[in-house]
């Protein structure tokens, strides 16, 4: 007689994405706003630059937030390690952000704030395709 052996179960990731895209969805729309908010203050709305100012400072807290749903989303439900890197990477680069938008030095915060913008939204759109659901062992095949 020759023994069946089921498959191994596959831990995947399925409540922490939930929330990592919840989180990444919230970061984006956050981020959005942030250069058309500094457009209605170019184009001569002055009270604009308080909205943009409210959300750059909260932005990072954000980005904190998301670190710990990447954490659940690689640790507890065997996801990939790259969103937990990248969220930690941008919390950093967002903290920079705030910190030289407050000193108007925009020969950095404008580039880096396009950088932050392209990455969170690269997430966001990463997060809701099938790929984000395998797990670490299935990404590596």
């Amino acid at each position: 007689m020759s023994a069946i052996t089921a498959p191994a179960k596959v831990r995947r990731p399925r409540v922490s994405l939930q929330l990592l895209r919840i989180t990444l969805a919230i970061h984006a729309i956050l981020i959005i706003m942030q250069p058309i908010m500094a457009g209605y203050f170019l184009a001569g709305n002055v009270d604009a630059i308080d909205t943009h100012g409210a959300i750059g400072g909260s932005v990072w807290m954000i980005a904190f937030v998301q670190i710990i749903v990447a954490a659940c989303y690689t640790l507890a439900g065997g996801g990939r390690i790259w969103p937990l890197i990248a969220s930690a990477v941008l919390m950093v680069a967002e903290f920079v952000q705030l910190t030289f938008g407050y000193l108007q030095n925009f020969a950095v915060h404008i580039p880096l704030g396009t950088a932050i913008v392209t990455a969170v939204l690269w997430m966001t759109v990463w997060s809701f395709r099938s790929t984000a659901r395998l797990s670490r062992r299935e990404a590596k095949r």
